[in-house]
C-alpha cells in the first residue's frame, strides 16, 4: 500500500494505536523514537501471534489493519530518522563554515600584521574618519 492509501486508510477507519491509552496517527509524530519503536514491537508481535494462530491464509480486516499501522510506524520513523539525519549535516556544515570563518579572519589578521607602517598609514589615510 501507498504511503497516501495508508494514511488515508488511517484517516478514514480512525486507526489509533495503543500507547498510554490510545493515541491517533497524528499522535505519533509526537513522540520520540525510542516510543515508536516500542509501538512498532508491540504491532511486530501481534502481527507474529496473527500469523501463527492461523491454518489458513485469509487476510482479515484485522490483519490489514495491522499491516496499516505497522507501515504507518515504520515510514514516521524513517522521516523522523531522516530529519535528525539532515540536522546533524546542518550543524555539522554550519560548524564547519564557522571553523573556516575563524581561519580567514585569523590569516587576514596575519596580513595586516605584517604590512608595513607606510602601507598600513595608507589604508587609516583611506578609511578616514
Amino acid at each position: 500500500m501507498a504511503v497516501e492509501n495508508i494514511f488515508e486508510y488511517a484517516a478514514r477507519n480512525k486507526v489509533r494505536f495503543s500507547f498510554k491509552g490510545l493515541i491517533s496517527v497524528e499522535d505519533l509524530w509526537d513522540l520520540s523514537l525510542t516510543n515508536l519503536d516500542a509501538i512498532y514491537k508491540e504491532l511486530n508481535k501481534k502481527s507474529k501471534q496473527s500469523e501463527e494462530e492461523s491454518l489458513l491464509n485469509i487476510k482479515t480486516q484485522e490483519d490489514e489493519l495491522l499491516n496499516v499501522q505497522i507501515a504507518i510506524v515504520k515510514h514516521i520513523v524513517s522521516v523522523k530518522l531522516a530529519e535528525k539525519e539532515a540536522r546533524e549535516k546542518a550543524l555539522a556544515k554550519k560548524a564547519q563554515k564557522q571553523k573556516i570563518m575563524s581561519i580567514i579572519a585569523a590569516k587576514q589578521d596575519e596580513a595586516l600584521r605584517n604590512s608595513s607602517i607606510d602601507d598600513l598609514q595608507k589604508m587609516l589615510d583611506e578609511l578616514g574618519d
